[in-house]
C-alpha cells in the first residue's frame, strides 16, 4: 500500500464530508464548511488544494465545477492516525493505551464483551499452555 498522507485536523473536516458523499463540488464543500466552521471559500479551496497535492483527494473538472472525491478511505486514515498516536504518546506499546482509556472512559457491557472477543482471537494475547 502506498504511504498515506498526513492529514491535519482542518483537512479531516473536509475529508469527513467527502467520505460521507462524493464527488462534491468545491462550492458545495465551501457552503457546508462555511456554515459548520465559519470558514471562507478561500480557506476551503486552500485545504482542497493541499489535500490534492498530498494525494488524499482527486479532482475532476466538470463544466465550470471542480469535483472532489477521496482517494484514501476513512478506515485507512483512521488506522494511520491510531498507529501514530500509539507510537507518539505510548512509545508503540498498546497496553498503556488500553489501560489509559479503560480508566478514563466507562465501557458498556457490549464494549467489554467485544474487547474480550477480540483479545481472545489475538494469538499473541494467549498464554502458553
Amino acid at each position: 500500500m502506498a504511504r498515506l498522507p498526513d492529514i491535519s485536523e482542518a483537512e479531516w473536516k473536509v475529508m469527513k464530508l467527502l467520505w460521507g458523499k462524493s464527488p462534491q463540488a468545491a462550492y458545495d464543500l465551501s457552503e457546508q464548511l462555511g456554515r459548520q466552521e465559519g470558514w471562507s471559500a478561500s480557506t476551503v479551496k486552500t485545504l482542497l488544494s493541499r489535500l490534492h497535492k498530498k494525494g488524499a483527494v482527486t479532482v475532476e473538472r466538470y463544466k465550470n465545477l471542480f469535483l472532489y472525491a477521496p482517494k484514501v478511505t476513512e478506515a485507512e486514515c483512521a488506522a494511520r492516525e491510531a498507529d501514530s498516536l500509539v507510537d507518539r504518546v505510548f512509545g508503540g506499546a498498546l497496553e498503556p493505551l488500553l489501560l489509559h482509556f479503560a480508566k478514563r472512559k466507562k465501557l458498556g457491557p457490549a464494549e467489554v464483551a467485544e474487547l474480550k472477543r477480540i483479545l481472545g482471537e489475538n494469538p499473541s494475547s494467549r498464554k502458553p499452555s
